[in-house]
């Protein structure tokens, strides 16, 4: 296996602006992605995702910076890169959201990028990567979800 990129495609059952608005917006961010954050849906805004369990005592901090934002049909950001250091294609990952209006709702393509780049040694390559497959796997049915919930 490459481990170069992950890519998934959803149907959603809601126009492209509400999937826009749950996959950019802090709020939406919260429900679906279970992360508390601060940055705005908008290029060049930066901030941080946090993950909280109460009963673990645990906090994961991650930083995120947006790429771009073109409502309703683009969302775009770069993340995991390290404390002090401005995000790039070679110390972070891209992950987009592609939006297109298909058949009364969205078809959402998303794509997340830079796992070589990154230069990890093989085992910390395949285990980030194979991370990462099992997090969407379980945060892109939440999003469909609270994406077909929201009013039209």
């Amino acid at each position: 296996m490459e481990y170069g990129s992950i890519e998934r495609e959803i149907w959603v059952d809601a126009a492209p602006e509400v999937v826009f608005d749950v996959v950019s917006n802090p709020d939406h961010i919260a429900d679906w992605w279970l992360a508390e954050t601060d940055v705005e849906p908008v290029a060049g805004s930066n901030g941080e995702l946090v993950w909280s369990d109460q009963q673990a005592g645990t906090r994961e901090v991650v930083r995120i910076t947006v790429a771009d934002a073109e409502p309703p049909r683009l969302f775009s950001f770069r993340w995991t890169h390290p404390k002090g250091e401005d995000a790039s294609a070679s110390n972070s990952l891209l992950v987009r959201f592609e939006l297109n209006p298909r058949d009364g709702g969205t078809l959402l393509r998303m794509t997340e990028t830079g796992f070589r780049e990154r230069g990890w040694e093989a085992a910390v390559l395949e285990q980030q990567y194979n991370d990462h497959v099992q997090g969407w796997a379980f945060y892109l049915p939440r999003l469909q979800k609270l994406a077909e919930s929201r009013p039209r």
